[in-house]
């Protein structure tokens, strides 16, 4: 099968021909969309009727592996099953909709910041797939920033005082920028992680700056010095020309490179509309291609 790709912004983000992933096995359209994501950083496919195991099946054939630990258990018990299946709703466990004093709505609020998923885990994150099962009747988008197209327009004078910089990553420092409050336990098993400010993606070797709501401080810099320079970025990278924002239909899928872009979730009435979307996403780790299998 070729796929054919519409560009949807000048930078980034592409539309796909279409295309049922649940069937998608070969080697050749899995290394289609792959290029894809390579060049474009986000995917949009439309009309795609995923179970939640068929999301997972094709996660891991085109990625291989799967990122479980998706927040704190407490706050985030997971109604769906099975922990590499991220629950984006704003429903509890129950399945209503969740009160606007609800912990875990309060914690979700950290989705409307610019971040990158699993920045603050290593491995981090590779692969996004977001797929849309119940969208409200009125906007309830996601933006996403290229990082990459951020990262060509800066100074060269920049760039070399970027070089070698390392960042710190946490989930509870982007949480308690809102105010939300963690028990010592809690605050205790989020650590974080430490990745390069500027980072280069291995087959296309472009680089991307690699910041967002979890970048807590810069290693060995002054925490004020290095946070004013990482808000400073995340300003640069999220204006209006880097910034594509997704109106989701029902059945859509967008699968984006958290290491080439950041994201956020935009308001709406969500102590009113239902929004359910499932998220999987990869690890980065360099390994083999995905074994393909036949069902």
């Amino acid at each position: 099968m070729t796929l054919t790709f519409r560009k949807l912004h000048p930078c980034f983000v592409a539309e796909v021909s279409p295309v049922d992933l649940r069937r998608v096995h070969d080697p050749e359209t899995l290394g289609q969309i792959r290029a894809g994501m390579d060049e474009y950083a986000v995917l949009v496919f439309r009309d795609q009727p995923f179970a939640d195991d068929e999301q997972l099946a094709f996660a891991q054939r085109l990625d291989g592996v799967l990122h479980t630990k998706l927040g704190i258990s407490a706050l985030q018990k997971n109604r769906l099953g099975n922990e590499a299946l991220g629950d984006i709703s704003n429903l509890d466990e129950s399945g209503e909709i969740m009160r606007s004093d609800n912990r875990r709505r309060m914690y979700g609020l950290g989705n409307r910041l610019w971040h990158t998923d699993a920045s603050f885990q290593d491995p981090p994150g590779r692969y996004s797939m977001l797929s849309a099962k119940v969208v409200p009747p009125v906007d309830a988008d996601t933006e996403f920033a290229d990082t990459r197209a951020a990262y060509d327009a800066l100074p060269e004078e920049e760039k070399r005082r970027l070089e070698g910089l390392r960042v710190h990553h946490s989930i509870a420092y982007s949480r308690q920028t809102l105010g939300f409050e963690f028990s010592q336990g809690e605050q205790d098993a989020l650590q974080g992680a430490i990745h390069p400010l500027v980072r280069t993606i291995p087959r296309s070797h472009r680089r991307s700056l690699y910041v967002a709501s979890h970048a807590s401080r810069i290693i060995d810099w002054p925490v004020p010095e290095g946070r004013l320079l990482l808000r400073d970025l995340i300003e640069h990278a999220t204006q209006a020309e880097f910034v594509y924002r997704h109106s989701w239909r029902v059945g859509d899928l967008v699968i984006w490179d958290n290491r080439a872009t950041m994201h956020r979730a935009r308001p709406f009435d969500d102590t009113k509309y239902r929004r359910e979307l499932r998220r999987v996403t990869t690890l980065d780790i360099e390994q083999p291609a995905p074994v393909v299998t036949r069902s």
